[in-house]
């Protein structure tokens, strides 16, 4: 097949295109430019990304170009992180990303190009099943990456690749990467959201949003502290809260609720934090949808624990029933299905 490799300058994208080309595709490498404002490398003058990128190709003899999706990962992506905070929801623009640009973007122009399909370093499996595509979970499930993938859509993925979907272990990559002379083999995993500088979301935010100052109310409607902005916030959080008066317990307090349109945050015990239920919207199916109810397990957050749950799929609505309560949980945040290693569908949580 004809493969372009997206090539993020990181060590999995490399070994990925690498195991393409061992599997006899042929590979041209391709990397996304998304942010203009990244560090450049002073010796080429270009994004240090991009120069991995292109030292990546060069080791492995494979062609090579740039495609600037910039104003669309800015538009798409950026600005809806931006949105989503300040209407007090707690996004993934990672999802959002993979599903928009990294995939979607990417794919639909890889195909016009007269690619066959679009190779990644996502730990992840793909397999065909009665001509329908599967997403599973990686074999290395400490890397899974099929949370951040299953926003993407049957139709985009069946013209993907994931060759490090069977690899047991990082090291395992990175010693493939040493055996290719890899400059990148031991460079560091980059884990931050990657438009966000270190100083963190919150300032990233601010300066955006700049100062929306408001108060801190308890569950029973007293002043317990001030803001400057409830897009500091999410669901869940205990640290950074600065409260002015202790709980009468003497208990730790969380965020159980931001409140943009009146400035208000509220917070509570932990125990205000459970949830036994949950909506979903934009749902996005990989496998038929369930006719009605159907038991499954659902993941919340990347790289975190399955829970069981019965999924009500309805035409206006689709309603996740746990079986044992769920902590924290904030609108905005990504829902995923499973049974078992295969991913049912994605959906996004609203209330």
């Amino acid at each position: 097949m004809k493969v372009l490799a997206a090539l993020s300058g990181g060590v999995d994208s490399a070994v990925a295109a690498a195991l393409a080309l061992k599997a006899g595709h042929q590979v041209t490498g391709i990397h996304l430019v998304l942010d203009q404002s990244v560090q450049t490398n002073s010796a080429t003058n270009l994004p240090c990304a991009t120069t991995d990128a292109a030292a990546a190709a060069k080791r492995l003899d494979i062609s090579f170009d740039c495609w600037d999706l910039s104003a669309q990962f800015g538009q798409q992506v950026v600005q809806n992180f931006i949105d989503q905070y300040a209407a007090g929801r707690t996004p993934n623009p990672c999802i959002r990303c993979n599903q928009l640009i990294k995939f979607g973007a990417l794919v639909k122009k890889a195909l016009e190009a007269g690619f066959d399909a679009v190779c990644t370093g996502h730990y992840a499996r793909l397999a065909v099943r009665a001509n329908q595509v599967e997403l599973r979970r990686s074999q290395y499930l400490a890397k899974d990456q099929s949370y951040v993938l299953a926003a993407a859509g049957a139709e985009t993925l069946a013209h993907c690749l994931f060759p490090l979907g069977k690899a047991s272990t990082k090291a395992e990559v990175r010693q493939m990467a040493l055996d290719l002379g890899l400059d990148l083999a031991t460079k560091p995993e980059s884990l931050d959201i990657c438009f966000v500088s270190d100083a963190g979301p919150h300032s990233f935010l601010r300066s955006h949003l700049g100062e929306r100052p408001g108060l801190v109310l308890d569950l029973n409607g007293q002043v317990v502290g001030h803001h400057s902005g409830t897009y500091q916030f999410t669901v869940g959080q205990r640290r950074g809260l600065h409260l002015g008066t202790p709980a009468r317990d003497g208990k730790p307090r969380y965020v159980v609720a931001t409140d943009p349109a009146a400035a208000v945050v509220r917070v509570g015990p932990a125990t205000s934090l459970d949830v036994d239920w949950f909506e979903v919207s934009d749902v996005t199916w990989l496998v038929p949808p369930p006719s009605t109810r159907t038991t499954a397990t659902v993941q919340v957050r990347a790289h975190g624990q399955s829970h069981e749950c019965l999924v009500a799929h309805h035409p206006s609505k689709t309603v996740v029933e746990l079986a044992q309560p769920i902590r924290g949980l904030a609108a905005g945040q990504s829902a995923v299905f499973y049974h078992d290693d295969l991913v049912l569908g994605h959906g996004i949580i609203e209330r």
